[in-house]
Protein backbone atom coordinates (compact mmCIF):
# COMPACT_ATOMS: atom_id res chain seq x y z
CA UNK A 1 0.00 0.00 0.00
CA UNK A 2 1.34 3.46 -1.34
CA UNK A 3 2.11 5.34 2.00
CA UNK A 4 1.74 9.29 1.83
CA UNK A 5 3.73 11.37 4.17
CA UNK A 6 2.46 13.37 6.73
CA UNK A 7 4.65 16.29 6.32
CA UNK A 8 7.40 17.71 3.53
CA UNK A 9 10.93 16.14 3.76
CA UNK A 10 13.27 18.89 5.42
CA UNK A 11 15.28 18.12 2.40
CA UNK A 12 14.71 18.39 -1.66
CA UNK A 13 17.22 16.95 -4.35
CA UNK A 14 17.05 19.46 -7.33
CA UNK A 15 19.12 19.67 -10.42
CA UNK A 16 19.86 22.14 -12.93
CA UNK A 17 22.05 22.77 -15.34
CA UNK A 18 24.46 25.87 -14.92
CA UNK A 19 26.04 28.31 -17.51
CA UNK A 20 29.80 26.87 -17.43
CA UNK A 21 30.94 30.58 -16.07
CA UNK A 22 28.15 30.84 -13.30
CA UNK A 23 29.61 26.63 -12.50
CA UNK A 24 33.35 27.84 -12.24
CA UNK A 25 33.09 30.75 -10.13
CA UNK A 26 30.78 29.30 -8.03
CA UNK A 27 33.67 25.98 -7.75
CA UNK A 28 36.41 28.76 -6.97
CA UNK A 29 34.21 30.42 -4.49
CA UNK A 30 34.34 27.23 -2.84
CA UNK A 31 37.77 26.92 -3.03
CA UNK A 32 38.89 30.19 -1.75
CA UNK A 33 36.34 29.80 0.95
CA UNK A 34 36.23 26.37 2.62
CA UNK A 35 33.35 27.01 5.09
CA UNK A 36 31.02 27.29 2.44
CA UNK A 37 30.15 24.27 0.13
CA UNK A 38 27.97 24.35 -2.53
CA UNK A 39 24.86 22.99 -1.40
CA UNK A 40 25.02 25.91 1.08
CA UNK A 41 26.18 28.62 -1.63
CA UNK A 42 23.20 27.41 -3.47
CA UNK A 43 20.40 27.80 -0.44
CA UNK A 44 21.98 30.83 0.48
CA UNK A 45 21.69 32.26 -2.96
CA UNK A 46 18.20 30.81 -3.55
CA UNK A 47 17.58 32.58 -0.40
CA UNK A 48 18.55 35.43 -1.20
CA UNK A 49 17.02 36.26 -4.37
CA UNK A 50 13.72 35.33 -2.96
CA UNK A 51 14.00 37.37 -0.19
CA UNK A 52 15.28 40.34 -1.86
CA UNK A 53 11.92 39.95 -4.53
CA UNK A 54 9.59 40.18 -1.76
CA UNK A 55 8.80 36.36 -0.35
CA UNK A 56 6.92 36.83 2.51
CA UNK A 57 7.68 33.23 4.22
CA UNK A 58 9.27 33.59 7.79
CA UNK A 59 11.63 30.44 6.59
CA UNK A 60 12.99 31.94 3.59
CA UNK A 61 13.68 34.93 5.48
CA UNK A 62 15.23 32.96 8.02
CA UNK A 63 17.01 30.91 5.64
CA UNK A 64 18.91 34.46 4.11
CA UNK A 65 19.87 35.52 6.95
CA UNK A 66 21.28 32.31 8.32
CA UNK A 67 22.91 32.43 5.49
CA UNK A 68 24.88 35.71 5.98
CA UNK A 69 25.23 35.24 9.37
CA UNK A 70 26.12 31.49 9.61
CA UNK A 71 29.32 31.17 11.85
CA UNK A 72 32.59 29.32 10.80
CA UNK A 73 32.16 25.89 12.63
CA UNK A 74 35.98 25.35 14.13
CA UNK A 75 38.45 23.11 12.55
CA UNK A 76 38.56 20.03 15.03
CA UNK A 77 42.18 19.06 13.63
CA UNK A 78 43.26 22.83 14.59
CA UNK A 79 42.65 22.50 18.14
CA UNK A 80 45.85 22.15 20.72
CA UNK A 81 46.18 18.77 23.15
Amino acid sequence: MLQIPDHAPAFVSVENQFPEELYDAMREFVRVHPQWDQYRLMQAALAGFLFQHGCPDRAVARHYLDGLFRRQEPDPSATRP
